[in-house]
C-alpha cells in the first residue's frame, strides 16, 4: 500500500513538473544580440528598452526584438547627373561612410533612414557641385568632399546617424568634353617639350660659345684639341678632313704659294 502511494505521488510530481516546464517555456523568452549590434526590445509592439550584445532573458509573452547594426559602413551614391556652375552636365559617384549612433531615433524617427541618408547626399551633391566650374572640379575634389560632409552631417544627425566622410570617387565627363581636355593636355605637353628643347639648345649654344672663347685665347689648347680629334679618328678607323689656313695644294711636285703667283707669260 505504501509502495503504491509513493508511486502515485512520484507520477503526480513528475506530471506537475512537466506541466510547469511547459507553462514556463511559453512565458520564457531568451534573446541573443550579436557583437556590434544593439537590440531594440518591444512588448506588444511598444518599445521597452535597448539590449546590448549578449544573451538576455525576459519572462512573459509577446516580446519581439529588432537588431540594429552599430558598425561603420558605406553607402554608394552612384551615377548622379549634376550641372556645374558653367552648365556642363557630369556624372559623379559619391561614397558616404556612416555609423548608427542613436538606434532608437533611427528606427523610430524615420521609415527608412538609409534612404534618407542617400537623399541627403544626393541633394548636397547637386547644391555643392552646382556652384563649381568644371575646370575647378578635378582640382577641388577633396574640398568638395568636405563641403558635402558639412551639408550631410547635420541632417543625418537628426535621425541618429553620424556621417563620418563623404568622398567623390569618380567624375565622368561627356565624350566631347573628354576630347577637349585631351587636346588641351596634349597641347600643354607639346609646349612643355618644345620649351625643354629650346632650353637644351640654348645651354648647348652657351657651352659652344664659351668653348670658342677659350680656344680663341689659347692656340696651344686649339692644337691639343686638334691632336685629340686626330687620335680619336684614327682609333675609330674614320677619315678626318682638316682645313689648314694659307695652304695651297702641290703643283708639278712643288708647293704653290698664294703670295707668289707666276705672272702671265712666265715659263
Amino acid at each position: 500500500m505504501n509502495y503504491n502511494a509513493l508511486l502515485v505521488f512520484g507520477l503526480t510530481t513528475l506530471a506537475v513538473v512537466f506541466t510547469l516546464a511547459i507553462i514556463l517555456d511559453k512565458f520564457h523568452r531568451a534573446f541573443i544580440v550579436p557583437e556590434g549590434y544593439v537590440g531594440l526590445l518591444y512588448h506588444r509592439g511598444k518599445f521597452v528598452e535597448t539590449l546590448s550584445a549578449g544573451q538576455h532573458t525576459r519572462w512573459g509573452r509577446h516580446y519581439t526584438i529588432d537588431a540594429q547594426d552599430l558598425r561603420k559602413t558605406s553607402l554608394a551614391v552612384a551615377g548622379q547627373e549634376v550641372l556645374t556652375a558653367d552648365n556642363v552636365g557630369l556624372k559623379l559617384n559619391v561614397l558616404v561612410t556612416y555609423q548608427v549612433t542613436d538606434p532608437v531615433k533611427a528606427a523610430h524617427e524615420t521609415q527608412n533612414w538609409r534612404g534618407d541618408v542617400y537623399n541627403f547626399a544626393q541633394l548636397a551633391l547637386r547644391a555643392v557641385v552646382g556652384g563649381v566650374a568644371v575646370e575647378a572640379l578635378l582640382d577641388q575634389r577633396l574640398a568638395i568632399g568636405a563641403h558635402l560632409l558639412a551639408c550631410v552631417q547635420p541632417e543625418a544627425a537628426k535621425i541618429g546617424i553620424n556621417v563620418l566622410a563623404v568622398e567623390v570617387k569618380d567624375v565622368m565627363f561627356p565624350a566631347d568634353l573628354k576630347r577637349a581636355f585631351a587636346e588641351v593636355l596634349k597641347a600643354k605637353q607639346e609646349g612643355q617639350a618644345a620649351l625643354e628643347r629650346a632650353r637644351g639648345e640654348s645651354a648647348a649654344l652657351r657651352s659652344l660659345a664659351n668653348a670658342a672663347r677659350v680656344l680663341d685665347g689659347n692656340p696651344a689648347l686649339m692644337n691639343l684639341r686638334l691632336m685629340q680629334s686626330l687620335s680619336a679618328a684614327q682609333n675609330a678607323g674614320s677619315t678626318l678632313v682638316v682645313g689648314v689656313p694659307n695652304f695651297a695644294p702641290l703643283k708639278n711636285g712643288k708647293a704653290g704659294s698664294p703670295e707668289h703667283k707666276p705672272e702671265d707669260g712666265a715659263s
